[in-house]
């Protein structure tokens, strides 16, 4: 499915294909933008070989990086007054934008659909247990066509054929780099490494 033939049904967000790219082009950089196209297009491919509903994997992949850019102090501001767990507020903008866009979204596109909400809630750190969508996001974040990194295109090659096995290979890949770093892990991402690393 070519993405430039989807057509919005307007059942899970109020605009257009065409519409949605513009909004999101608005509140990012041209780098990022790239980055968001590349991932709808390798999340539609997933969506076709896993026969997902190619809509809703479209605006969770257009809209997946939705607060990527916004300011720190903003998200801070939206952690608390969202009653979301605090201990976010140790971390920073690579933990946050997936949990904070998905509030976002909610408010700005009102986007009601848990399945859409939840990929864009758990593309940045995965979650224990993750439906096709949110399975789906979360690879074609990592494989995307512009990514160039050491083991993408085993990555790749995985996620043709399982995606539990591609989310374990890209889990695990992260943890090691993340380690090797020497930075604080956010707990729900050694979560998601014991649920699909360990018990694959």
């Amino acid at each position: 499915m070519e993405s430039e033939n989807i057509i919005y049904s307007k059942k899970y967000i109020n605009c257009s294909r065409e519409e949605l790219l513009e909004a999101v082009s608005e509140v990012m950089s041209p780098k990022r933008f790239t980055h968001v196209k590349g991932v709808e297009k390798a999340a539609l491919e997933l969506a076709r070989q896993y026969r997902v509903d190619y809509e809703k994997v479209s605006i969770a992949a257009l809209l997946h990086d939705y607060a990527k850019e916004q300011l720190d102090e903003e998200m801070r501001d939206i952690i608390i007054s969202e009653n979301m767990d605090l201990e976010l507020l140790q971390y920073g903008n690579n933990i946050w934008h997936g949990p904070v866009g998905a509030i976002l979204i909610r408010n700005r596109f009102n986007v009601t659909d848990s399945e859409i909400l939840d990929a864009i809630r758990h593309h940045t750190v995965g979650a224990p247990q993750m439906g096709l969508i949110e399975q789906i996001i979360y690879v074609a974040d990592y494989i995307e066509p512009n990514r160039i990194f050491e083991g993408v295109e085993e990555a790749r090659a995985l996620s043709k054929s399982s995606l539990k096995e591609a989310i374990a290979f890209s889990t695990l890949k992260t943890l090691k780099y993340l380690l090797e770093k020497n930075v604080k892990i956010y707990p729900r991402a050694i979560e998601t490494y014991n649920a699909w690393v360990v018990q694959k």
